[in-house]
């Protein structure tokens, strides 16, 4: 058994260092505001444990212990807490690298009551990642305990704050995330790198876990098209000189070209690594088919379903069972199938190949060697896996302004616009803000309301705009009801301002006061006019029998005008009739002119008239001739 083993781990070096893999040392920003000796900006490495603020920032004062100063035991045990006093800064406690894991560290620091903790390397070197304990019999309970985020800084940097502890200066320190993944647009690429194993200890429970309380939320993100998920698979090729051998047949498929290890790291009971890997590449293909039927969420249902039914300490991880949680999701288990193809034959596997490419990093991801691993827009995640965690970690990868509603949750980030509207413009009186929540804080923006655009910088004033503004709040102009009279400072037909109306004078937006017309001699100003203010206008009378004409500002007398009135009206009558005779006297002329021509026509026809006899003489006096 011990040569298995033996044999086992000898293989599993030699598959994981056939190639120098590239490991990326995931980093947030530390920025040192206090005191002026070592005050500055430096790199930590983010922890892959605890709750790093993915988006947000930390402020808090550097402590470093008395005693205990690696944190492999309890600070209770040795009288120190450093728990924040009400109104005081959070603490980060300063810890020595050694002696015991990095996760105890930060368990102890987190009991002590410790906001975060940083851990002083020992020894001049690179950063490097902080990770969970490997050994089976680490305290997996412990692990998913911690909350606090944790870093590791330089050993200059460590003893450049020791240096002003002891000389009894206050080390103020800003932890900041903002920039720890990149948020470019309002979609959130991710992917998870897992395995379908479940015996492989507590890392493997975290990962069902996880999947089973994240996959609401991922369907919602992924359903919406505010995320594009991607599951993936880590698996090795055996070398060459071992493909023949008893322990590669029994991790790999394809004759060697895709090996996971043995579930127990026993050869002789149990599950074997060839199994895993074909129930990996089965997952792998039923996301690859869910997604070409445009339902690619569907794989958190399969993957819950296929751990909670198909487990193996119940001997139940194998195809039968597999095809059963298939058959029950409505996905082609045909194209499954051919997807997944002849796991004997001596021929590549285009999903499983494209799996292997994937593991190599690209860009500023770098290879993917721990698992499970969390890669959100391309950046490596670093913490607890856990569904707040993650969350928090996929919120801060959107664009600022473009998060889904499920990002701005009080579980998830904390809405800075209801204190003091997060130092905004505001408009009480129709309960319009500028202030946006966001996940990484909050923006002034003037906002759009009912199809209405508010202009203006957002923190001081917004003015609404355009041809509907005076139906918000009647455009922030004044406006105002006296006497049964409104009167409104807003024109409709201007896409901005604020102009009082005629009759008032003011700045349009706070005051407009009326204008005394009559005092200030603008109207009523004729001889007999006798003037009366009132709100927004005047009342002018000319006393008895007179009227006043507004347009001209002049009094006439009520007898004149009826009189004038009368006598238009009579010169209209006497001017129709006469058009009447007129036309009357041409009618009858031009009926008798047309009777005459006609009586004269019919009577030629029957005896010569006077001018006709005449012309016939003459005719026959010629004819003498």
């Amino acid at each position: 058994m011990r040569e298995n083993l033996g044999f086992l781990v000898c293989v599993w070096m030699l598959l994981c260092g056939s190639s120098l893999a590239r490991f990326v040392v995931e980093k947030n920003s530390l920025k040192v505001t206090s005191p002026e000796s070592i005050k500055g900006v430096y790199e930590c490495a983010i922890g892959n444990f605890g709750v790093p603020q993915y988006g947000g920032t930390l402020v808090g004062t550097v402590v470093y212990p008395k005693s205990n100063q690696k944190a492999c035991k309890g600070f209770d045990d040795v009288g120190l807490s450093f728990k924040s006093k009400p109104g005081g800064l959070p603490t980060f406690l300063l810890i020595d690298r050694g002696d015991c894991y990095f996760t105890l560290k930060a368990w102890n620091a987190q009991k002590g009551g410790a906001a975060a903790i940083l851990v002083a390397d020992d020894k001049v070197e690179p950063l490097i990642t902080m990770d969970n304990p490997e050994e089976e019999n680490a305290d997996a309970e412990y692990l998913q305990n911690i909350t606090i985020p944790s870093a590791l800084i330089s050993k200059s940097l460590g003893d450049s704050i020791k240096k002003s502890l002891t000389d009894g200066e206050m080390v103020n320190m800003n932890l900041d995330w903002t920039e720890a993944l990149p948020h470019p647009d309002e979609r959130v690429e991710y992917e998870f790198w897992t395995n379908s194993n479940d015996e492989c200890g507590p890392k493997c429970d975290s990962q069902i876990e996880f999947v089973k309380s994240f996959k609401g939320a991922a369907q919602i993100l992924e359903q919406k098209g505010y995320t594009q998920f991607t599951p993936r698979y880590i698996t090795w090729y055996c070398p060459e000189a071992f493909i023949l051998s008893k322990q590669c047949k029994s991790q790999c498929i394809n004759h060697g070209r895709y090996c996971a290890p043995d579930p127990e790291q026993d050869f002789s009971r149990g599950y074997d690594g060839n199994e895993v890997v074909v129930q990996n590449l089965r997952q792998a293909c039923f996301f690859k088919v869910a997604n070409e039927s445009k339902k690619p969420w569907l794989w958190w249902d399969y993957v819950t379903d296929f751990s909670i039914r198909c487990p193996m300490k119940d001997k139940k991880y194998t195809k039968e069972c597999a095809d059963e949680v298939i058959k029950s999701l409505g996905v082609d288990l045909k194209k499954i199938d051919e997807c997944v193809g002849d796991t004997e034959a001596d021929v590549e596997n285009q999903v499983l190949k494209a799996e292997q490419d994937a593991q190599i990093g690209k860009g500023s991801r770098g290879d993917v060697t721990i698992l499970p691993t969390l890669v959100i827009n391309n950046r490596q995640y670093r913490g607890k896996l856990d569904k707040g965690a993650v969350l928090k970690a996929i919120c801060a990868g959107f664009q600022e302004t473009t998060e889904p509603a499920i990002c701005l949750s009080e579980d998830v980030e904390t809405n800075e616009c209801l204190e003091n509207n997060g130092g905004c413009w505001q408009d009480k009186a129709a309960n319009v803000s500028a202030c946006k929540d966001t996940f990484r804080g909050r923006v002034c923006e003037c906002p759009v309301v009912r199809g209405v655009k508010f202009v203006g910088d957002g923190y001081t004033h917004c003015e609404a705009s355009g041809a509907l503004r005076c139906a918000i709040n009647n455009g922030g102009c004044w406006k105002k009801t006296q006497d049964g009279k409104t009167y409104s400072a807003c024109v409709e037909d201007h896409s901005e301002g604020c102009k009082c109306p005629p009759g008032f004078k003011g700045d349009g937006v706070h005051t407009c006061e009326d204008v005394d017309e009559c005092k200030e001699k603008l109207a009523c100003q004729c001889p007999n006019c006798k003037c009366r203010n009132t709100w927004g206008s005047y009342d002018c009378n000319c006393g008895s029998g007179l009227l006043y004409m507004q347009e001209h500002d002049i009094c006439i007398s009520k007898d004149n005008k009826t009189e004038v009135s009368w006598s238009f009206v009579w010169v209209i009558i006497l001017g129709l009739a006469a058009a009447g005779v007129a036309g009357y006297a041409i009618y009858k002329y031009r009926i008798r002119r047309y009777m005459d021509s006609e009586i004269r026509a019919i009577m030629a026809q029957y005896m010569p008239l006077d001018s006709q006899a005449e012309v016939q003489v003459h005719h026959a006096s010629h004819g003498d001739v």
